[in-house]
């Protein structure tokens, strides 16, 4: 990993350093995350309610420019240029880098399939069952740690061989004891758990896109 991507961890913690304990799993869950998209996995997200709007909000951040360009790989371009010469200029000035990311929150039509037919609180589990790859990492967001979907997802893929990163709270929950890291954002009230995971997770996309867009 890029010395300046660690330093992105660092830039974090003078910005809010009540975040100081969560140092080494910030580090960690940076490494992980990194090493994923350089072996051509994938990251994804869930959580519930406010943590399901973080959820997505991370994959909007990591499937476009967030704070770097992201100039597209010449491959393409020159692929571009052989099948579609009149749209080349179009696709090379607006498409952007993409670090590949899904979250499992918005598949409105499976959730509510699966849930209906089968068991509501395997939802997502079910999602990373097909989806999840060894190499992946689940980005899994619970302010408790305890929240029964995510904690089944994180089972499932643990069982696949997933990393398995979790955002929680001060106490972490059952996540604590099974996710291979797990960021415990200092607070034990729900609203405070989740102003600070805001910062926490624009850090690891910050930090990702420096490593792959960034000198």
């Amino acid at each position: 990993m890029k010395n300046s991507t660690a330093k992105k961890i660092d830039e974090l913690l003078e910005r809010y350093p009540a975040l100081e304990v969560c140092r080494e799993s910030l580090n960690a869950a940076t490494e992980k995350i990194c090493a994923s998209f350089k072996s051509g996995g994938k990251l994804m997200t869930c959580g519930n309610g406010g943590s399901a709007a973080d959820a997505q909000h991370i994959v909007g951040e990591l499937m476009k420019g967030f704070v770097l360009p992201r100039e597209i790989d010449s491959d393409f371009i020159r692929r571009a240029e052989k099948f579609f010469p009149d749209d080349v200029n179009y696709f090379r000035e607006n498409l952007q880098g993409a670090l590949p990311a899904i979250s499992l929150v918005g598949e409105t039509a499976l959730n509510t399939a699966f849930a209906n037919d089968k068991a509501p609180d395997l939802a997502f589990a079910q999602q990373v069952f097909g989806l999840g790859k060894r190499g992946d990492v689940l980005l899994a967001i619970s302010t408790s740690g305890n929240s029964d979907n995510v904690v089944y997802a994180v089972e499932v893929a643990k069982i696949l061989g997933v990393t398995t990163i979790s955002l929680t709270g001060r106490r972490g929950g059952k996540l604590k004891h099974i996710s291979d890291v797990t960021i415990c954002a200092p607070s034990d009230e729900t609203f405070k758990i989740q102003e600070l995971h805001l910062p926490i997770y624009h850090a690891l996309c910050i930090a990702a896109e420096n490593e792959f867009f960034g000198e």
